[in-house]
């Protein structure tokens, strides 16, 4: 098996994407700023490894109350999720620095948190991104038969009530992730022959899995268990509670971007083909959320501001919120939608009811 061979317009509405890389190039070149990282995300990314590193040091060494421990992984899952939305985001993308072993280095903290760098750039970087909303392509609304995050997916009983177990679920995400999705990848991604995009072949990929699990779990139980003065079971509640955390939140982020009634799911002909431009594609299938919102932006790794991200995945999320204007205007300009939800809750709100849609209709809003 092999990844299906699908191909986007390439004369559907192109001028958009052209005149809106013309304007951001022109941006960066009047304002003299590099696209990459800045003193603030330098500054960012110390502050979320600190969040995830400083409270386990505590808990290894002076935190003897079991409460205060909980409150510690806690305290880790928003570290974790941090980490995983402001950096290893990034630097995955290559769009950290210009220094491509920088943002290797950086990618590998992905490690820290129990997954595998190069599952998540094929993952993300080739099939999401590639093929935003793309059903059977972008693994992001493929989550299997539990929930149905596709109006082309077949609808079973239980999505009836998706809308609301889907929260549970979304907190069993980095868990998954620490476990066993990694290996279920690998083999999936290797039948599909796309172990070449990362210059790597299956072997490798599947030592590096196992070497770095064995790792994860030797240092974040290991140390607690030998270090600690701890009971066991507080080490494991709070593993627990630091993957929901972390878990909830990075869906809680992503899922409302996509998964949302304004949201068109494009469809392949017989031949593998869009009839529609890609970026014009991501327009269509990807929302923005809480522009407003500094602090909540600058915690989120500026993926609020999806669409810029989509189109611009190569320049850091620093720039987003300035990009944003440009975006919005061009799409003005060439008639295109762009759409944004003023607050982060008016984004869950649609994402819930995009989920309750799917669960009890076979077509949804927005569908063509």
């Amino acid at each position: 098996m092999s990844i299906p061979s699908i191909s986007f317009s390439k004369s559907h509405n192109v001028e958009f994407y052209k005149t809106l890389q013309q304007r951001v190039r022109e941006y960066f070149k009047e304002t003299k700023k590099s696209r990459f990282a800045n003193t603030n995300m330098v500054i960012k990314t110390i502050f979320m490894i600190a969040l995830y590193v400083v409270p386990f040091v505590l808990l290894l060494t002076v935190i003897e109350s079991p409460l205060i421990s909980f409150l510690m992984w806690l305290v880790m899952g928003f570290g974790m999720a941090g980490i995983g939305l402001s950096i290893m985001h990034d630097a995955n993308h290559g769009a950290y620095s210009k220094n491509k072993y920088i943002n290797k280095a950086l990618g590998f903290v992905i490690f820290a948190l129990g997954g595998s760098d190069v599952n998540w750039r094929i993952q993300h970087n080739i099939l999401h991104h590639t093929y935003t909303n793309v059903t059977g392509m972008d693994e992001d609304i493929n989550p299997g038969k539990v929930m149905r995050f596709s109006p082309h997916a077949k609808r079973y009983k239980l999505h009836k009530y998706q809308h609301i177990y889907a929260w549970f679920l979304y907190c069993l995400m980095t868990l998954m992730w620490c476990t066993v999705k990694d290996y279920r990848q690998a083999v999936r991604y290797n039948k599909m022959d796309l172990m070449k995009t990362q210059d790597i072949t299956y072997g490798q990929l599947l030592t590096s899995i196992i070497i770095s699990k064995v790792l994860y779990f030797a240092v974040i139980f290991g140390l607690p268990f030998v270090f600690s003065s701890l009971p066991w079971w507080a080490t494991i509640l709070g593993f627990l509670a630091m993957q929901f955390i972390a878990g909830l939140i990075l869906a809680m982020i992503f899922q409302p971007a996509h998964v949302v009634p304004t949201s068109y799911y494009p469809v392949p002909d017989e031949s593998g083909n869009i009839d529609a431009d890609w970026a014009v594609s991501q327009l269509y299938n990807t929302a923005n959320f809480a522009p407003k919102a500094k602090l909540f932006s600058w915690y989120v790794g500026g993926l609020n501001f999806q669409i810029e991200h989509h189109l611009f995945p190569n320049i850091c999320h620093v720039h987003y919120d300035k990009l944003a204007k440009i975006v919005k205007e061009t799409a003005k300009e060439f008639n295109l939608p762009y759409i944004s939800q003023k607050t982060w809750y008016g984004a869950l709100r649609e994402h819930t009811i995009m989920l309750k849609n799917l669960g009890n209709n076979d077509f949804a809003p927005g569908i063509h």
